[in-house]
């Protein structure tokens, strides 16, 4: 099986890196095409064997799985290059979220899928959320799974529901790490602690929140009355967190979903566009 990535950004280096690393795949079965030529060049130099392409053509051609790693306005020129080329037993999977399904298998006559990355796939763990469209068979849902379970744990969703799960799993790294360095800021201004002796313990207590809540059977109110004793020093400043961040999540919400709704209307546009320059 040959697995293509067009797009070597900053996610489409990550899955390949971590699906080479786990020894998902070997790097001659990967096939990699980039806007600037040189991010594929480097990883072919990082790992022998994998093919970089100068065009998406040729990944079209050679590929039986094709992830596009790219931005939500490259996608109707992607898709018009590729769209000759694709066979109906291929299977083509987005990574960029407002890109819809209906907009894919629109354009394309084979397998369509959509999964959410997360950034703590390179560490093997965190979710990778899958998305099918109509067409997709159970056969090419299950080599997918299989294919991503080597680097996470694949999580089917509905598409309606992928901004909010996006945001948690996989947006979530970037906000929870800016709380964090916000928590070791404040500890260092405040009492002079070493920002590095500060930052080694709270990514220290955030794993073992994580593990606590994944692997302990623990939910997110037991970790609270477990640590908070009544009227005790953690308590007291649980209270003024829920005064103090009441809301906030709310509107961190409804930013990501105007942004997610703008993104969506402007990919539309460019397919649109796309389809009236091609009649």
């Amino acid at each position: 099986m040959n697995i293509g990535f067009i797009g070597a950004g900053s996610m489409g280096s990550l899955l390949i890196e971590a699906f080479i690393i786990a020894e998902a795949i070997e790097p001659h079965q990967i096939y990699v095409s980039n806007r600037t030529y040189a991010k594929a060049e480097a990883l072919a130099y990082k790992f022998p064997g994998l093919h970089a392409l100068e065009h998406n053509t040729d990944i079209a051609l050679n590929s039986d799985i094709i992830f596009l790693c790219i931005k939500p306005h490259e996608f109707a020129k992607v898709i018009s290059e590729i769209k000759p080329l694709l066979r109906p037993n291929q299977l083509i999977v987005s990574i960029t979220s407002p890109v819809l399904l209906s907009h894919l298998e629109r354009e394309l006559n084979c397998h369509i899928a959509k999964m959410i990355p997360s950034i703590t796939n390179k560490m093997w763990s965190g979710a990778t959320l899958c998305i099918y469209g109509s067409r997709i068979d159970q056969e090419s849902q299950t080599k997918l799974e299989k294919l991503l379970a080597y680097i996470s744990e694949p999580i089917r969703i509905e598409e309606d529901f992928t901004r909010v799960v996006s945001d948690i799993s996989s947006c979530g790294p970037a906000f929870f790490s800016f709380l964090l360095q916000q928590f070791v800021d404040a500890a260092v201004e405040e009492t002079g602690i070493s920002r590095e002796g500060a930052m080694v313990i709270a990514s220290n207590m955030l794993l073992g929140t994580g593990l606590l809540l994944t692997e302990g059977g623990m939910t997110t109110e037991d970790v609270q009355k477990r640590v908070a004793v009544p009227g005790g020093i953690t308590a007291r400043a649980l209270a003024m967190l829920k005064t103090d961040t009441t809301g906030i999540f709310n509107n961190l919400i409804r930013t990501t979903h105007a942004k997610y709704y703008e993104d969506v209307e402007q990919v539309s546009a460019q397919f649109d566009k796309e389809e009236v320059s091609e009649q």
